[in-house]
């Protein structure tokens, strides 16, 4: 039994079909159904002519249909492709053409876009749109010739199973907001399995030492009542919610549940996990917790407080989680885990576990036993040296980005016989072994000679209670050449001053780290996933100075 997505999953559906899958609001799917349906899917598109390496985009919001075309492509041993809802016309149309996307599964509410891309994508064979009523912003939608989902289910028989290869492509499109989305490819049976390596352990289970051990190992599990049922906050379309959400839980047998809101809704999530016992929830940093908390206060407020007993864990990826959010996190919800990943699309290199009574801390994360931080030329840094160097990802390497050799030799590099990926960020060892993350390299300031890294700033300006959030960024300067601007927005009700952010810092951080700018602003953009906008917020910071 070789290891890859589709097949352990389908050997979990046999072992236990009765068992939910996948639930969205009213809607839950056993794992015969889960099964079913992406068989049929699989048929679907098998039958539009999509075979072995085919890409089949995903423009969706969460909700069981992005889940089950995703297991659909998976069976065909076709290539899932993840598609930013945000994107308008011409970058839906860049990802899809550079993808080479031959099918494409859509929400109508995003027909209006598909609609005006469709003739410039020659290589499509079929779409298939999924019903959520129509675009809220057009008056005339223009018509998309596309099957529609149920229709597809209904209307198609079963795939049959079939051999599949653990070199079998699976992608992930990441970036957009410092440049173009790049399709990162990994080979299927690695990332399978070091998804598995790394979820069983902490969820109390043995390690298979063969694919073929995992469905009994989680059946076991499963008839003890200990069961992963988790409920990604974030977006599918991105790594930290597909994959820390979605495809791990699975892989161990567990329930996903996704919101039925489109944006954060902290009380829809605590009702979700009330209602469904949910054992994990994945959030993308300060920008999810912080609503997660003060859902949690007004409901004890109101006399209604959520019952969270069933929680074990909160993970976050991918942005910074600040040690004092932490911290009021495990003042409400105490019997929780807290697990800070950092990591990209193109590798994982550290986590931070917090939990009640130890002290919480920010970008600072214990390295994955592949992790490397290397000086400009290829040497380690040294623990304790306070030299600052690029993380270096170990082990499951991604193979390249898709159609991009020069972007893929630069990344992914070999260092004394090694392969590492380098995805920019930067980083210093500390004396324990330990490292602390600065920030993505692309994104440091240089102002009068020296480095700023957004990330110790905005850490630094969250501390205030009046600061919702923030994303800080260098705008040009004559001076300095680029000065630092904060883009600030405000919690309800709050009231401070710029002059009074800019002294915040000077009290934590060198002078010159300190912002020359503070921009308030309704809210601070960042991307569905959580992410700064950080191209966004210059252009606010630019056109405020």
């Amino acid at each position: 039994m070789e290891m890859h997505f589709a097949t352990v999953w389908e050997a979990i559906a046999d072992a236990m079909p009765d068992t939910p899958a996948v639930i969205n609001g009213a809607v839950s799917r056993t794992w015969r159904d889960y099964d079913d349906r992406a068989a049929r899917a699989a048929g679907a598109l098998r039958a539009a002519g999509l075979g072995h390496d085919s890409k089949v985009g995903l423009y969706l919001y969460n909700g069981n249909e992005y889940l089950e075309a995703q297991y659909a492509a998976f069976k065909l041993r076709a290539v899932p492709i993840n598609v930013n809802y945000r994107y308008l016309d011409d970058e839906l149309w860049y990802l899809l053409d550079n993808a080479d996307a031959e099918a494409l599964v859509f929400h109508t509410s995003l027909g209006d876009r598909v609609a005006r891309v469709k003739d410039r994508l020659p290589e499509c064979k079929t779409l298939i749109a999924v019903d959520d009523g129509p675009p809220a912003d057009e008056a005339e939608v223009p018509v998309v010739d596309a099957a529609a989902w149920e229709d597809v289910i209904a209307g198609h028989e079963p795939m049959e199973r079939i051999e599949r290869g653990e070199d079998d492509v699976y992608m992930l499109y990441t970036g957009g907001t410092t440049g173009m989305p790049k399709g990162v490819m990994y080979a299927m049976g690695g990332l399978t399995g070091g998804f598995v390596e790394a979820a069983f352990p902490m969820l109390g289970l043995p390690s298979p030492s063969d694919p073929s051990e995992i469905a009994g190992i989680v059946k076991e599990a499963g008839d003890k009542g200990d069961r992963l049922i988790s409920v990604p906050a974030c977006p599918l379309m991105h790594g930290t919610g597909g994959w820390l959400g979605a495809l791990t839980p699975h892989l161990a047998g567990g329930t996903v549940i996704t919101l039925t809101s489109r944006s954060l809704d902290a009380h829809e999530l605590f009702e979700v996990v009330q209602r469904h016992r949910a054992t994990g929830v994945v959030i993308v940093g300060d920008a999810f917790a912080r609503p997660i908390i003060r859902a949690f206060d007004d409901a004890a407020e109101r006399g209604t407080p959520y019952d969270t007993s069933s929680l074990k864990s909160i993970i976050s990826s991918g942005v910074m989680w600040t040690a004092e959010v932490k911290e009021a996190l495990l003042e409400r919800i105490g019997h929780v885990v807290l697990i800070d990943a950092i990591g990209s699309t193109e590798g994982s290199m550290g986590l931070s576990i917090s939990m009640k009574g130890m002290s919480a801390e920010t970008a600072r994360f214990t390295q994955m036993p592949t992790t490397r931080v290397f000086t400009v030329d290829g040497q380690p840094v040294q623990p304790g040296s306070g030299e600052v160097g690029m993380v270096a990802a170990g082990g499951n390497v991604p193979l390249g980005y898709y159609k991009d050799p020069e972007k893929s030799a630069r990344t992914f590099r070999v260092i004394d016989g090694v392969r590492y990926s380098f995805p920019g960020d930067l980083a210093t060892v500390n004396a324990d072994g330990s490292i602390s993350f600065l920030g993505r390299g692309s994104q440091v300031i240089n102002t009068a000679g020296e480095k700023v890294f957004p990330e110790e700033v905005e850490e630094a300006i969250k501390r205030l209670a009046a600061v919702e959030d923030c994303v800080v960024v260098g705008v040009p300067d004559e001076r300095f050449g680029e000065a630092v601007a904060a883009v600030v927005s405000l919690a309800h009700g709050a009231d401070i001053d710029g002059a009074t952010i800019i002294a915040e810092v000077k009290r934590h951080l060198a002078g010159y780290k300190a912002p020359k700018h503070v921009v308030f602003v309704e809210q601070v953009p960042r991307a569905p996933n959580g992410k700064a906008d950080y191209r966004a917020a210059k252009e606010q910071a630019q056109a405020a100075f």
